[in-house]
């Protein structure tokens, strides 16, 4: 192809609602999660500890911690979901409260941790923050 030619074929750039974007950052901060929780299967005394009993610094396995666990990984997935149905005053705070809640989280959670762990805890941590900025600059329409 010619250059003329090639100048004039440019790549398309679609503009991307911010309902989409949210809900593609929330299932990307799921797959680290997964992913950060599988990974700590390998760590050498997990799995015997699990099999005692323990889920790590949560202290003894019970219906209530599990359940606790079960609520707090719970909500960013159907994040997914709801960040494309909510309306968007409700889904903007909504994002913002759960994208600093979950940073927090990380935070806490990464001191001591291994480096695959904390490697994909900032990557959580960006995502996360991502969903509160993206939130807090949702767009205004104008007044009919």
């Amino acid at each position: 192809m010619n250059s003329k030619k090639t100048a004039l074929l440019a790549l398309e750039d679609v503009k991307i609602p911010v309902k989409l974007k949210l809900s593609a950052l929330w299932a990307s901060l799921m797959f680290c999660y997964i992913y950060g929780d599988y990974f700590g299967l390998y760590e050498p005394g997990t799995l015997q500890s699990m099999l005692q009993g323990h889920m790590g610094p949560l202290g003894p396995t019970t219906q209530g911690v599990l359940l606790g666990t079960a609520a707090l990984m719970a909500v960013p997935s159907v994040m997914v979901f709801l960040c494309l149905v909510l309306k968007p005053a409700v889904n903007r705070v909504a994002n913002i409260v759960l994208g600093v809640f979950y940073t927090v989280i990380m935070l806490i959670s990464m001191p001591g941790a291994w480096m695959f762990y904390i490697f994909l805890g900032i990557i959580e941590i960006a995502l996360s923050l991502l969903i509160a900025w993206y939130a807090l600059r949702w767009p205004r329409q104008q007044a009919p």
